[in-house]
């Protein structure tokens, strides 16, 4: 049997040539969470309801685009895809019944990645459970299967639904997240993870409504792997695992009181109801309920308005006609009616509320809930039915298990679930930048200290000053990985997500071209990365359609590192110099030994350069961006995040980080051995940062070169350097340039030129 292409030694990855693998990746793409055909992104309200007969097939993209973003990808230093597609996407038709269309065209993408030599895994995205309870993820049939009636979430606030939005250019930012603590997501989320014990009498072909969508969920993601699998040469070879539901959440699971917002729900924004609240108007009912904005210091409350829904429920009315999907629903469970209302916990007939700790205890056992009880009972049953399912068709596949965000992790260590071949996939975002959609460079706070209680309070987790900022955190990231190792074992860390908004300061850099504020956001989070200790991550995100006018096409979102409205990074298009001679020192069979080499393995010019970064089905896209917004493009921040970067390890990492201010890469590594000549330590060196004719190299020891070549279908300039056992550093510097400003095109034509010019100098 072939050695696998990747594979993991305790808590690092590995290669064939045993060398240890960094996970730098991106989330491709954003467009996968809204159909392709019709294109109904998160603001258009024509046909959103109309969900069965849509079409996913040309999510992330099409096939004839597929090269130039796998192209641009890999420039960028990406060797990674955390691949987005969502249940919809595979059953939007009705249960059972699954899309070959989208199937074939995702298989095909694969093999177009595979001859990019990315690692691919699957992401089973979704986003408050669906895109009509306000996110993305599970069909609507899921939806009417709790008995709920979408139609009905605008009036009762049930869910805040971009497309139902009476202004969706207003749509406020970051809002679709409260989602979570509203009545369609605790409802649905509750009995997907806990029906049995919550609402035995959801009962739906003979089995209860838990079963039923963890079953058919489980079943969708199952059926593809074995249809990668039946196709044949994609398995292991670029899909190398499979990742848990994207952020799972508790439902009501543990809920204390359901009168009273729990003390750890830290997100409140607009109008904030406790549970209590959102089951009435659920059902009709008007109620005067606290509003609540985000400030530097997390949610305050900001006021009260009434929700008036005017009788309208969000449930389904008792003659809707329920042979549309071909379930049968058992007797005892009413349409028409509150699920909460027929398990005894409210009296629909006088309002009042009967059983208001019903979700805090187990109702079997009268154990004590919370959300470590959660993740250890109910997300735990999920994910060994899940992780079993996906094993039983692709056996060597690479598990990412995610645990609800910043929540402590399952008690795994020492168990039977404690997989050697599993990952730990937290996430993490600057939560104070991406509420606010401001980059404060003087103070912000250590979020997930306040979550652990490391603080008395707030104000006591406030980091003044640049350099706290960036340790901050890094701190919290090692933190999370430590927690991991605690909870979890000795498995590798990999952040599936952490990223920064764009339009930050109300899109000033879309009308200015000055992106510095995105660009320190950018390089602090990258920093953090670096230094943290983790095994690699994934950028959320990569969209394909992003402008300035709409950002992400999603709930308001600016999160992607490419944007139709700005200006790709420039490459060095440095033609190959057969004149430079190689700068030679010491005996060339000495560990010591120390060699600078330019090499190409194809010639690059300005002309196929800018063929190679465009095409015309997609330049011939129009924006709708107002000319305000679209007047002064700029780089996208994109030097903070096309970094150096190891690639391939001999030995084991040490440390890395890139500073940028300074373009000054260093890296450190223990070995056991030399390198072998054919596998020798690789590092991705951008060549916007380095021009490998202007660049300086320190080592302690070995020789190097630096060359730029075809591999994996893109030119990438690699580092490639073979050392001796034992420790080993390398310091590279490079040219410094001013983050966030963007160029003319006279300036980026006089730098192309100047990469052009043959200087190098060696140290």
């Amino acid at each position: 049997m072939a050695p696998l292409r990747l594979w993991i030694d305790g808590r690092t990855f590995r290669d064939t040539e045993n060398r240890e693998v960094t996970l730098r990746g991106i989330n491709v793409a954003g467009d996968a969470k809204f159909p392709s055909s019709p294109d109904i992104n998160s603001h258009v309200s024509e046909g959103f309801f109309e969900a069965d007969d849509i079409s996913f097939s040309q999510r992330p993209f099409t096939l004839e685009d597929a090269h130039i973003h796998f192209s641009r990808l890999k420039r960028w230093g990406y060797n990674t895809i955390r691949y987005v597609f969502t249940w919809e996407a595979i059953e939007h038709a009705g249960p059972g019944k699954y899309d070959e269309d989208w199937i074939q065209h995702t298989i095909s993408v694969l093999r177009l990645a595979k001859d990019y030599g990315f690692y691919v895994f699957m992401d089973p995205h979704q986003d408050v459970w669906s895109r009509f309870t306000g996110g993305s993820g599970a069909p609507i049939w899921t939806v009417y299967a709790c008995g709920l009636n979408p139609r009905g979430f605008d009036a009762t606030e049930a869910a805040l639904v971009h497309n139902t939005y009476p202004d969706p250019a207003g749509f406020p930012k970051m809002i679709w997240s409260t989602n979570y603590t509203r009545l369609a997501c605790q409802v649905i989320i509750t009995l997907f993870f806990a029906g049995k014990d919550f609402a035995p009498k959801a009962i739906i072909d003979r089995v209860n409504i838990q079963d039923y969508l963890q079953d058919h969920f489980i079943a969708a993601y199952k059926y593809l792997a074995l249809r990668i699998q039946e196709a044949g040469g994609i398995e292991n070879d670029v899909v190398i695992g499979w990742e848990s539901m994207n952020e799972p959440n508790r439902g009501l699971v543990g809920w204390p009181d359901l009168t009273v917002i729990p003390g750890e729900q830290k997100l409140q924004k607009g109008t904030s109801p406790t549970a209590w609240q959102a089951i009435l108007t659920g059902s009709g009912r008007s109620c005067e309920i606290d509003t609540w904005d985000f400030g530097g210091l997390g949610p305050y409350k900001s006021g009260t308005a009434l929700v008036d829904p005017k009788g309208e429920t969000a449930w389904l009315p008792a003659d809707y006609d329920d042979s549309r999907y071909g379930w049968s629903r058992d007797p005892g469970w009413k349409l028409g009616e509150c699920i909460w209302a027929q398990h005894g916990i409210w009296d629909p007939s006088n309002d009042a509320l009967l059983k208001k700790t019903y979700f805090a205890k187990h109702p079997k056992t009268g154990a004590k809930l919370d959300y470590e009880y959660f993740t250890n009972n109910y997300f735990m049953q999920y994910w060994r039915k899940h992780s079993d399912a996906i094993k039983s068709v692709h056996p060597d596949a690479i598990m990412f298990c995610q645990p609800p965000v910043l929540e402590i992790p399952p008690s795994l260590k020492g168990t039977k679930d404690d997989d050697s071949n599993m990952v730990y996939s937290p996430h993490y975002y600057d939560g104070v930048t991406l509420m606010t959609k401001k980059w404060n460079r003087y103070w912000n706070v250590d979020v997930f200290g306040l979550l652990r209680g490391k603080y008395l309070g707030p104000p006591f987790a406030i980091k003044v000053g640049e350099t706290a900022i960036r340790n901050c955190f890094r701190d919290q990231l090692s933190a999370i990985r430590k927690e991991g190792i605690e909870y979890m074992g000795n498995h590798p860390c990999v952040f599936t997500e952490i990223g920064i908004p764009y339009d930050m300061d109300d899109k000033y850099a879309y009308k200015t071209g000055d992106y510095t504020s995105q660009s320190l956001a950018m390089d602090a989070n990258h920093f953090a990365l670096e230094g943290s200790g983790v095994n690699g991550f994934a950028l959320w995100v990569y969209t394909v359609t992003n402008t300035h006018q709409w950002g992400d096409f999603w709930n308001g979102e600016d999160l992607s590192i490419f944007s139709h409205d700005d200006t790709p990074l420039p490459l060095s298009p440095s033609p190959n110099s057969s004149d430079t001679k190689a700068n030679e020192s010491l005996d060339p069979n000495s560990p010591s030994y120390s060699q600078s080499r330019k090499s190409d393995a194809s010639t690059v010019s300005p002309l196929n350069l800018k063929a190679s970064l465009s095409t015309p089905s997609i330049a011939s896209q129009p924006s709708e961006t107002t000319p305000e917004l679209g007047v002064k493009p700029g780089f996208r921040a994109a030097e903070a995040y096309v970094r150096p970067s190891p690639i391939a390890t001999v030995g084991s990492v040490t440390s890395y980080g890139f500073d940028l201010r300074n373009c000054t890469f260093t890296f450190s590594l223990a070995s056991l051995s030399a390198t072998k000549e054919n596998a020798p330590t690789e590092i991705f060196l951008p060549e916007f940062h380095f021009p490998r004719d202007n660049c300086d190299v320190k080592v302690s020891g070995g020789k190097w070169t630096i060359s730029v070549d075809d591999a994996d279908g893109g030119m990438i300039q690699r580092l490639r350097w073979w050392h001796g056992e034992g420790d080993q550093s390398m310091t590279v510097k490079g040219v410094k340039r001013r983050q966030g400003m963007a160029l003319g095109k006279e300036e980026e034509e006089g730098y192309l030129d100047q990469c052009q010019q043959s200087r190098c100098t060696v140290m």
